[in-house]
C-alpha cells in the first residue's frame, strides 16, 4: 500500500474511493511520567512520550491501511495525522486520507 502526503501519485490516474481513518488513544504509565516529570527540571527530550507517540502514529497508522484495504484501495493519499488530548493524561493519534485505486496500473 502506496502512502503519500499529496492528493497526487505522479504517473497514476486516480478514482477516489473514501476517507479512511485510523485512531488509537494512548496513555501515560504512572511510573514512566513520573520519571519524566523530572526532565521538566533538567530539560532535553521526553524519549518515553516521544517512543509512545510513534508507537501511537504506527497503530493509527496501520488501522487506516486496513481500512483501505476493505475498500480494494492501492494507495491512501493525502494523508494527516492529528492528535488531541482525551483527558489529563491521555491523548488520542488519528491518521487520515483518501483511498485510492489506479485507474492505469
Amino acid at each position: 500500500m502506496l502512502l503519500v502526503n499529496t492528493d497526487y501519485i505522479a504517473g497514476k490516474e486516480l478514482e477516489m474511493l473514501e476517507l479512511v481513518k485510523g485512531s488509537t488513544i494512548q496513555t501515560k504509565n504512572i511510573g514512566k511520567d513520573i520519571t519524566q516529570s523530572f526532565k521538566n527540571i533538567v530539560g532535553g527530550e521526553l524519549k518515553y512520550y516521544t517512543k509512545m507517540m510513534n508507537e501511537a502514529r504506527d497503530i493509527a497508522t496501520g488501522r487506516m491501511i486496513e481500512a483501505a484495504e476493505a475498500l480494494g484501495a492501492d494507495a491512501i493519499v493525502n494523508i494527516r495525522y492529528a492528535t488531541s488530548g482525551i483527558m489529563q493524561g491521555a491523548a488520542e493519534v488519528m491518521a487520515y486520507g483518501t483511498a485510492v485505486k489506479y485507474i492505469n496500473k
